[in-house]
C-alpha cells in the first residue's frame, strides 16, 4: 500500500501548528541506519488511509518528493482530542532482511454456523482483537483468520487452536499464557428465562 510524503524541514510547534492549518500533517520517519526524517502528509489523503485495516497491518511504500522512498510500517497516530482531525503520525523504517514486531488484525468467520450459535443458541464474544507477531517484513499477514464454525456452546477458541501463517510467531509478553481469543456465552435473556423457569420448578416442589 502506497502513501505520498513531503520533506519538511520547518520544525517545532509553531511549525507544525501552520502545517495543519495548511490542511497539512507533520509525521516523522525513524528508524533503521539513517536519521529520523520529518515529512508532512495531506490531511485527507492520510485520514481516509488511516480508516483503512490493512494501513495499520501492511508495509507501506512512502513516495517521498514523488519519489520512490524507504518502506514503513504505520507506528503510531495522535488525534484531535474531539475533532476528527488527524495532529501527528510516527512510521517506522522497514529492512527486509530484519524481524518486525507489530499488531496484526483476527478476523473470526463462520461464527453463525457454529454449534454455539445454531444449536445452543449462544452468542460469540470475540476477547482478543488483534495479535501481536513477530516476522520477517516479506511475511507480515494484513489479517489473521480465526474459525470459529466448530465452536461449541460455553467453549472457548484459544491461541493453540489457530495455525500461524509461516514464518509469523505470537509474541509473548512474561509468563502469558495460551490467549482466549473468542468465547460463546449465553444470552442474557435466555440465562434470565432458565433462571425463572427453575425458580418456578423449585416452588412448584415446594408445594
Amino acid at each position: 500500500m502506497k502513501f505520498n510524503a513531503t520533506s519538511r524541514s520547518d520544525k517545532g510547534t509553531s511549525a507544525s501548528r501552520r502545517l495543519r492549518h495548511a490542511g497539512r500533517v507533520p509525521a516523522i520517519v525513524y528508524g533503521g541506519t539513517a536519521d529520523p526524517l520529518s515529512i508532512e502528509l495531506d490531511h485527507n489523503e492520510i485520514y481516509h488511509a488511516l480508516r483503512k485495516e490493512e494501513f495499520h497491518a501492511s508495509i507501506l511504500d512512502m513516495e517521498l518528493d514523488g519519489k520512490k522512498g524507504d518502506q514503513v510500517l504505520l507506528r503510531a497516530v495522535q488525534w484531535h482530542p474531539y475533532k476528527q482531525q488527524v495532529l501527528h503520525v510516527d512510521f517506522q523504517r522497514v529492512d527486509a532482511s530484519q524481524a518486525i514486531t507489530t499488531k496484526v488484525p483476527l478476523h473470526f468467520v463462520n461464527g453463525e454456523i457454529s454449534p454455539a450459535v445454531k444449536v445452543s443458541g449462544q452468542i460469540i464474544s470475540h476477547v482478543v482483537t488483534e495479535l501481536e507477531v513477530t516476522c520477517l517484513p516479506a511475511n507480515l499477514p494484513k489479517f489473521i483468520e480465526v474459525d470459529l464454525a466448530q465452536l461449541t456452546g460455553g467453549a472457548n477458541v484459544y491461541l493453540s487452536d489457530i495455525t500461524l501463517p509461516k514464518g509469523v510467531t505470537h509474541t509473548v509478553h512474561g509468563a502469558e499464557s495460551d490467549l482466549v481469543l473468542a468465547a460463546a456465552l449465553a444470552q442474557r435473556g435466555a440465562a434470565d428465562s432458565g433462571d425463572a423457569a427453575a425458580g418456578e420448578a423449585d416452588a412448584s416442589a415446594a408445594e
